[in-house]
């Protein structure tokens, strides 16, 4: 097989056998239900602790809820699945490694931070395209209650949020991956590269991003020769409205002028005024329960024909943090079409 087809530019493949996103699953928690978006997504949990014992095991149980629903919508068997890509925020990838612990499917484990979404289908779509599998999924989770406990404070303790802080999505999205049907394809992948400015404020995440979402969405573009005018939305994943306002005036200054079509996941989930999120949505669930709900539901509807998903992620650690380290930054992009 000749790869030089397939690699164009740096850091861009262009997939010859296009997989299709066959079936998606977005379960989200009260406040995302509450949220902008409520219509959009599949399930709606009415508690943060959903009934079990820890917000971890809450976490768990919401994606291996999202891995069997999608299986479900598309009629097909745990057995017919030939992979599972999935990863989360916690330690060990503890939600991704006890849901699939529940399910029988070969499995890999990935940390991108917030970034494992697009991570995760990325991967999938390479899998897919190169022959390898029949039917791949696609899946990551976040947790509110169980990522302040890591990253920040106990939720007991009543810390203040910064107005610049996020709000960490409770939610996990699913895609399952095939090469049959009529259905949204992805066509591109754009994988970053890690970027660092040496930010160190874990509540303000949005700025460590986006340098990193800058230089994707840049090198997309460059590696492509496609411009913000062959999309009908751009969307990063979880900068919130700083992040966001800052991706727009960098972008600016490489020429790429993407006001009219962008928008940012966290932005979107939470109506930040009305819900006091402060500065929006983040965590791995963010861009996954847009994408597979919002994002893959107006392609389906044909309301957008060519979306560009850049998952961004904040690769730190609370063992970093407290040592000093800055934040490096990461986002992937996923080019979904449907014509």
């Amino acid at each position: 097989m000749n790869t030089k087809n397939k690699k164009i530019g740096k850091q861009t493949i262009k997939l010859e056998n296009p997989p299709k996103i066959i079936a998606t699953t977005s379960i989200v928690g009260a406040k995302e239900g509450e949220g902008p978006l409520k219509n959009y997504f599949d399930i709606i949990l009415k508690d943060q602790g959903n009934g079990e014992k820890s917000f971890e095991q809450e976490e768990t149980q919401m994606m291996y809820e999202a891995i069997k629903e999608t299986i479900k919508k598309a009629n097909l068997k745990e057995s017919d699945i030939d992979y599972l890509f999935a990863g989360d925020l916690l330690n060990q990838l503890g939600s991704s490694s006890f849901a699939a612990r529940e399910v029988n499917v070969p499995f890999f484990g990935l940390f991108g931070a917030c970034s494992t979404m697009a991570e995760s289908l990325s991967l999938a779509a390479i899998m897919m395209d190169g022959g390898f599998a029949n039917h791949v999924i696609a899946s990551t989770s976040s947790h509110f209650c169980a990522a302040e406990r890591q990253f920040r404070f106990p939720l007991e303790y009543g810390s203040q949020r910064a107005e610049t802080a996020q709000w960490t999505v409770t939610g996990s999205g699913a895609m399952l991956l095939a090469h049959e049907g009529d259905f949204p394809y992805i066509t591109h992948i754009t994988t970053g590269i890690v970027k660092d400015y040496d930010m160190t404020d874990p509540n303000n995440m949005g700025a460590a991003m986006a340098p990193a979402a800058v230089d994707t969405i840049y090198n997309h573009f460059k590696d492509t020769g496609r411009s913000p005018k062959d999309y009908d939305i751009i969307a990063t994943g979880d900068l919130g409205k700083v992040g966001k306002k800052l991706t727009e005036e960098l972008l600016l200054e490489y020429g790429y002028d993407i006001k009219g079509i962008y928008q940012d996941c966290g932005d979107l989930i939470f109506d930040s005024e009305k819900q006091n999120t402060n500065s929006g949505g983040s965590g791995c669930g963010c861009s996954a329960v847009v994408a597979s709900g919002y994002l893959y539901k107006e392609l389906k509807k044909r309301n957008f024909k060519r979306v560009l998903l850049i998952s961004t992620g904040a690769l730190m650690s609370p063992t970093t943090s407290l040592q000093g380290e800055s934040i490096p930054g990461i986002a992937h992009a996923v080019a979904i079409e449907y014509k």
